[in-house]
């Protein structure tokens, strides 16, 4: 009997715990779907932005403008890492720690900036130097202005010698893939540059010219880098977690399933042992 109400327990626990983590994926699934339309509306933006830059950036005199020095050799690396502030999104921040771990290695050339819980918690714990940590913002998209104005100051001042973010690359609501993309210094893109998916040659016609172009975007390049890169690490946060929760859902009705058929069975051989006595009662008395 103590058995059966135990797995009775055990039933409804499994139960609630499948009706949480339903809820949690249709919450998840409904802002995928807002982040997502963000992201992919604005990731060819930031793509033709950053192509264009470094393709201007090799055709004017570097001395215009400090952003487009090389960097100090000297100097150090800074990483801005962008993660999630809450767990329960499978693995997509252990792959992005990982990715950044491998690039980092043993160099301790590096300052870190966080924007993520995680992201710092994993920064601290690795014992990176974490210079700043954006994580408490209620939306990170309002730390840029000031992820930018660390990443000018550093990098004028010939702190850094480049300068890259580290985030979960938005494919499709299955695939989120971690992504390390150098934003500073701004090198020439080479021979050919991608075009809407294909590949075309540097003829490039620019009125009124080149430096003019690059001068007015300069100012907006690093913003749109970053906020391109928290757009899609949103959208791949709550893409994970949508996924990770479908999965505990579906998880949760399974176990719950094998509990119901050993429970059935428990009922069954109890009242299989109550009729046996019931019968052996009788016939003693008869």
């Amino acid at each position: 009997m103590a058995n059966i109400r135990s797995i009775k327990r055990r039933i409804k626990s499994v139960q609630n715990i499948s009706q949480i983590t339903k809820a949690m994926e249709m919450v998840a699934a409904s802002k995928m779907k807002k982040a997502q339309d963000i992201a992919l509306m604005g990731k060819p933006y930031a793509d033709r932005i950053y192509e264009l830059t470094k393709e201007f950036a090799g055709k004017v005199d570097i001395s215009l403008h400090p952003l487009l020095s090389s960097g100090n050799p000297e100097g150090k690396i800074l990483l801005i890492v962008i993660s999630s502030n809450k767990g329960l999104c499978g693995s997509l921040n252990t792959n992005l720690f990982r990715k950044i771990y491998n690039f980092i290695g043993t160099n301790r050339n590096f300052d870190c900036v966080s924007i993520g819980r995680k992201a710092a918690s994993f920064l601290i714990k690795s014992k990176n130097n974490l210079i700043a940590d954006f994580s408490d913002k209620q939306k990170f998209i309002d730390s840029v202005p000031a992820v930018t104005k660390i990443i000018v100051e550093g990098f004028i001042n010939s702190k850094y010698k480049g300068v890259y973010i580290g985030y979960s690359n938005f494919i499709n609501v299955l695939k989120q893939e971690p992504s390390i993309k150098m934003i500073l210094p701004i090198s020439s893109l080479g021979e050919e540059v991608h075009v809407s998916g294909s590949i075309a040659k540097k003829d490039i016609i620019i009125e009124p010219n080149f430096d003019e172009v690059l001068e007015f975007l300069l100012p907006h390049y690093l913003e749109n880098q970053l906020r391109s890169a928290i757009h899609e690490g949103e959208a791949s946060e709550h893409s994970a977690r949508m996924i990770a929760m479908k999965n505990a859902t579906d998880a949760a009705l399974d176990f719950m399933e094998s509990l119901t058929l050993i429970y059935n069975k428990a009922r069954q051989e109890k009242i299989t042992y109550e009729i046996a006595d019931i019968v052996t009662a009788r016939a003693a008395f008869e």
